[in-house]
């Protein structure tokens, strides 16, 4: 599934393409991927000018001249296609949703399985659905010390808690696991024992690890493309995602994968040392 950088890549590839333009119509190919009425979806949209084209979390969004947003999720294989004519481009092998817009042109919501959904959001309520979000962590706002206190009111294993988009906007497995092996902490580790030193290394981490993927374009493993059909290449610069059996580049310790929460996670199992369980409560 396409995390903030992949979700920042795509934002901006499409500004060039977008910001400004004005949506003339919409079709509806498949009306599972939009959320609520495709009548209203289509209405609210129609001769809408977007003015900008940016992010949230791992989403998508569109923002129109009347403060109203178009929302997108991208799902495991959405993809946003930008097109010459008023049709799908030919990269649109499975076309959901398509604006046209004025003067020609077009953009497809490409969608393989179709878990990606649409929404549009009034101003009230995208204010509402944004803040049910947690923050940035790119932002200048994420310091040290709010991470440090996100962390310290839970004890579910870190590796979860950086994958709770109420905690932390954005983040999900492939980029939690990168910055946890940096910070030198196991993924099962209770976020509330993490120490100072670690809470440290882990912001500084997270914000490194996401801007250099961000620099690389996200990172392809099957079906994510950039609007200009490129693949991300931050793969090539995974030190422990994916990598079970293979050397950590620290130590040359062979890479563990681990199975929690219902996904798989990777670590160093010198590098990143087992947790100590937490004392119960009232202990």
């Amino acid at each position: 599934m396409p995390e903030l950088p992949e979700a920042e890549t795509i934002a901006r590839g499409l500004a060039g393409v977008l910001a400004g333009k004005t949506i003339r119509d919409v079709t509806v190919l498949r009306e599972d991927v939009v959320h609520g009425s495709q009548a209203r979806f289509r209405e609210a949209l129609a001769d809408r000018r977007v003015s900008v084209v940016g992010r949230r979390g791992k989403n998508v969004v569109l923002t129109l001249d009347d403060a109203s947003r178009v929302v997108v999720n991208l799902g495991m294989t959405g993809r946003l296609v930008p097109g010459p004519g008023s049709g799908p481009a030919p990269g649109s092998t499975h076309p959901a949703v398509l604006l046209h817009l004025e003067g020609g042109g077009s953009l497809a919501y490409d969608d393989v399985r179709r878990f990606g959904r649409l929404r549009h959001l009034s101003a009230a309520e995208w204010t509402r659905w944004s803040r049910r979000l947690g923050p940035e962590p790119l932002s200048r706002s994420f310091t040290g010390r709010r991470l440090a206190g996100i962390l310290s009111r839970s004890r579910s294993p870190v590796r979860s808690l950086l994958l709770d988009q109420r905690r932390i906007a954005g983040v999900g497995n492939i980029y939690a696991v990168e910055a946890l092996w940096f910070a030198l902490i196991h993924p099962r580790t209770p976020a509330a024992a993490i120490g100072a030193g670690g809470v440290t290394r882990l912001h500084r981490s997270l914000r490194r690890v996401l801007r250099a993927a961000v620099q690389a374009g996200g990172t392809t493993l099957r079906n994510y493309r950039a609007p200009d059909g490129n693949e991300g290449r931050f793969r090539r610069r995974l030190a422990a995602y994916g990598r079970a059996g293979g050397p950590c580049l620290r130590c040359r310790a062979a890479i563990e994968r681990i199975v929690f929460g219902g996904r798989s996670a990777f670590c160093c199992p010198r590098c990143q040392p087992a947790p100590v369980p937490l004392p119960a409560e009232g202990q």
